[in-house]
């Protein structure tokens, strides 16, 4: 036997396991008195009362199938949920970010200097309210906050002003910034 198919089966042992004894449930069904939908299930408890009496499954040909049915169901849903589709790094390890790049950012940026936002000497974001691509329309507010004297007026906020390209509303609790 092959390294795949043993683990094929290793993987799925406990699927049929549970599939042969979910093989109880419709037993329980057959043994609930009436002959519609409604009179059975009045008789709930009596049909799985009956069933659960002995603890083998039930090997009556359709009870069978229906709890194989049962046990593949449930492994489809846990294939479905171990198959998310969130935006994971599917295949790196867990805590291996690093930091951007200029590359990482051009999508968000124009090509055109004068129509950006200056985040950072060489990072900027486009003022671009409707971007060919959608994907990469951000908001454009910006919240900076540092200590005093690490260049927040002189970095950042003199340079944007400078452009002209949009409005902004500029805080200065001291009252240095004319």
């Amino acid at each position: 036997m092959t390294n795949k198919m043993k683990k094929f089966f290793i993987i799925n042992i406990p699927y049929v396991v549970i599939g042969i004894y979910a093989s109880k449930i419709p037993q329980a069904y057959r043994f609930m008195g009436g002959n519609d939908f409604s009179t059975k299930i009045l008789n709930l408890t009596e049909g799985f009362s009956r069933a659960f009496e002995s603890y083998l499954p039930s090997f009556y040909p359709s009870d069978l199938i229906i709890g194989l049915g049962i046990g593949a169901l449930l492994r489809l849903i846990v294939y479905v949920r171990s198959k998310n589709a969130k935006k994971y790094r599917k295949g790196v390890e867990y805590g291996s970010a690093r930091w951007g790049n200029a590359k990482d950012i051009e999508p968000f940026t124009d090509p055109k200097f004068e129509n950006n936002v200056i985040l950072t000497q060489t990072e900027r974001l486009t003022m671009n309210s409707r971007p060919k691509n959608p994907k990469t329309a951000r908001n454009k507010n910006v919240l900076i906050v540092g200590g005093s004297g690490s260049g927040k007026t002189r970095f950042w906020l003199k340079p944007n002003l400078m452009q002209c390209h949009s409005s902004y509303v500029v805080t200065d609790p001291k009252g240095y910034t004319y």
